[in-house]
């Protein structure tokens, strides 16, 4: 079982549906595309942060969803920015915070406007 994303104008994931796996001689994000008149790329259900949860070679770097940006250059999937503060990895196409949210189990949120990790009471 394959996963599809279509993609708007703006390279934008509007849908991701279940479709056929690639292993007939059958391009399918060209079928799925020309069917939907829309760009459409396979994604990985697999795939998340960069790595492959079952130890395969990742695909795209993340699991469409959607409101992701489809990066041709990186042929990559990236979630929507959060915070105006956070960066890009380059490594996993995610967003990282300015600093690392603490790691002592406690429940944290992001205050944008303090750029800070504010526990959770």
């Amino acid at each position: 079982m394959a996963h599809y994303a279509f993609l708007d104008e703006n390279n934008i994931v509007t849908e991701v549906i279940v479709g056929i796996d690639e292993n007939q001689g059958v391009d399918y994000e060209v079928h799925y595309g020309n069917f939907r008149s829309q760009t459409c790329k396979r994604t990985s259900y697999n795939t998340h942060y960069g790595t492959h949860k079952k130890g395969k070679e990742p695909f795209r770097k993340n699991y469409a969803g959607r409101g992701y940006f489809f990066d041709e250059a990186r042929d990559a999937f990236i979630p929507p920015k959060p915070y105006d503060s956070w960066v890009l990895n380059e490594e996993k196409c995610i967003w990282d915070a300015p600093t690392p949210r603490p790691t002592d189990g406690g429940r944290y949120s992001w205050n944008e406007e303090k750029k800070q990790w504010d526990t959770v009471e």
